[in-house]
């Protein structure tokens, strides 16, 4: 009896004389005065940028962090500042070997991600409103992961924080692409490649902010603007240079290192737009390789979705956890290549590039094809003949006048009463301020456009055919690829259905980001992931936005 009234003083001594971590103030997200700000951008010289608006005036920030209130309580400055060597532009691999060799833990990792989410979109100098939702669950699924590591090895997702543009369906979040009347759209079910992802390990960070209804709602309105989510900022430039988008919030969130990896979707240049401006790789893969179930659609005939990351290793990787074949997408197929199996190598031996004469005019992507010509690429310079673009926009109004009602009466919550483009047209009149202070052009040409079937198949065919005539060089002279800048010919490539690769070129004078993206022919995303990462190897000039390291 003696002993065990010993060992009970004893325990109680020795957990009474540990130190206590101390519990941290809440930090609370505020909503500041703009006046000033807006006042200012109305004297910008790009009339998208005079913004009617930053702040979202529908998302509380304070409920999207809620359930982490009490675990970053006990996450201090310090210990954030300590695990930045660790986690800051570091790859996926590298990631992985910390925390197989313990200086990293998956919860550490999603814990300094949500510690930095906080740390910036709750000031109002450095805000981006990038942020949507946040998985409630994701520090459960972390202590998880990190009960499971033995699984993992270095070129895996396993136990990876990513963030899902949302127009990507999830089962613990709701999926909005910005627009109020997806507000209440919560009970779904993961789409495709969330399942995949999931599949392989990685942890759903959260959901980014977008252009509303992936930039095909309001005519000449600010990229990277929701109703759900504000306006998103560009992290090189607040206020100062475009966001891109549609998958603003995915470009933003990576260039900022808010997540490892994102995913961004993709009609006509909505990935490589916002990677080229936030200085990201981005991959919009050949339509079919990756599925499209279960995410709002523009266009069943061009929509993708796509990696967005700060390296090309991770694009790789992060391709190989979404793959796989969906029965329930018609355009699905089954791709066997591994992305990254092997590795890459560093050298461009053997390669045959193709270069835009019309692009010469541009320093640094001149610059860029004499780097690339004294590590013995083989240079082409083609100038593609001239194509007709009719119809694109009617290509783009009749698939979502169909696509859309497929997913609102098969993904969407049971609860969401609308049904159609009409139907939201008509929900946003009710209170156009809050749901669309910059109008809703597109959505009521959708509604005019009287297009048959018939017409629309002979246009689909006909923009394939003039765009893959202006590309028609990748197999006349054999090319890997051809070099563009940012999303120049994402469009073209779109419609020829080719996929694109943007990395990182360089800065212009201003700072803005400025990007090489690479066009190849249908199912060449290994190939050009191979050529990518020889180039970033070769150039290395990827930097984190200054006030944001």
């Amino acid at each position: 009896m003696k002993k065990l009234l010993f060992f009970t003083v004893y325990f109680f001594f020795v957990i009474g004389c540990q130190p206590q971590k101390e519990k941290l103030p809440l930090v609370v997200f505020k909503k500041y005065d703009e006046t000033s700000a807006l006042e200012k951008q109305q004297n910008h010289e790009n009339n998208r940028m005079k913004f009617k608006l930053f702040q979202s005036k529908y998302l509380d920030m304070n409920t999207v962090f809620e359930s982490f209130n009490e675990d970053l309580a006990y996450f201090s400055e310090e210990n954030y500042t300590a695990l930045k060597p660790f986690i800051l532009e570091q790859d996926i691999p590298t990631l992985q070997k910390n925390i197989k060799d313990g200086k990293l833990s998956y919860e550490k990792l999603t814990l300094f991600y949500l510690y930095r989410i906080r740390k910036f979109e709750s000031d109002s100098t450095k805000s981006l409103n990038s942020i949507i939702s946040l998985n409630p669950d994701v520090l459960k699924e972390a202590r998880a992961r990190d009960q499971h590591k033995k699984e993992n090895n270095e070129h895996s997702i396993y136990g990876m924080p990513v963030l899902l543009k949302d127009n990507i369906n999830t089962k613990d979040m709701p999926t909005t692409a910005g627009a109020i009347a997806l507000a209440e759209n919560k009970n779904t079910k993961d789409a495709f490649i969330v399942e995949k992802l999931r599949e392989n390990g990685a942890l759903i960070l959260g959901k980014v902010n977008l252009s509303e209804w992936a930039y095909f709602f309001c005519s000449g309105c600010p990229l990277g603007y929701s109703a759900i989510g504000g306006q998103t900022i560009n992290p090189y430039g607040r206020g100062q240079f475009e966001t891109g988008g549609s998958s603003a919030g995915s470009g933003v969130t990576i260039a900022a290192n808010f997540a490892v990896a994102a995913v961004g979707t993709e009609t006509a240049g909505s990935i490589t737009s916002p990677s080229s401006l936030n200085s990201v790789v981005g991959l919009k893969p050949t339509i079919g390789v990756l599925s499209r179930t279960g995410i709002v659609p523009i266009s069943s005939t061009l929509d993708t979705p796509g990696p967005m990351t700060k390296n090309v290793i991770d694009n790789a990787i992060f391709m190989n956890a979404m793959r796989g074949y969906d029965r329930r997408d018609v355009a699905s197929k089954k791709i066997e290549e591994d992305y990254y199996q092997n590795g890459f190598k560093q050298k461009f031996e053997g390669r045959k590039l193709g270069v835009l004469v019309s692009l010469l005019s541009d320093s640094i992507y001149t610059l860029t094809i004499d780097k690339l010509r004294k590590v013995g690429v083989e240079i082409v310079e083609i100038t593609p003949p001239e194509i007709y673009f009719d119809g694109f926009t009617t290509l783009l109004n009749m698939d979502m006048k169909y696509d859309l009602p497929k997913y609102l009466s098969k993904y969407s919550d049971k609860k969401i009463v609308i049904k159609s483009v009409k139907e939201v047209i008509s929900f946003n009149l009710k209170d156009s301020v809050l749901r669309m202070p910059y109008g809703q052009q597109l959505f009521n040409g959708i509604v005019e456009d009287k297009t048959t079937l018939k017409e629309l198949k002979v246009i689909k065919n006909n923009l394939e055919k003039e765009g893959r005539k202006f590309l028609q060089a990748l197999k006349d002279e054999n090319l890997d690829a051809i070099l563009s800048i940012n999303n120049y010919h994402s469009g073209i490539a779109a419609v020829a259905k080719y996929p694109t690769l943007t990395v990182p070129m360089g800065y212009k004078k201003s700072g803005e980001p400025i990007s090489l993206t690479f066009i190849g022919v249908p199912f060449s995303e290994r190939k050009l992931l191979e050529i990518g990462y020889a180039f970033e190897q070769l150039t290395k000039v990827r930097k984190m936005p200054k006030n944001y390291q």
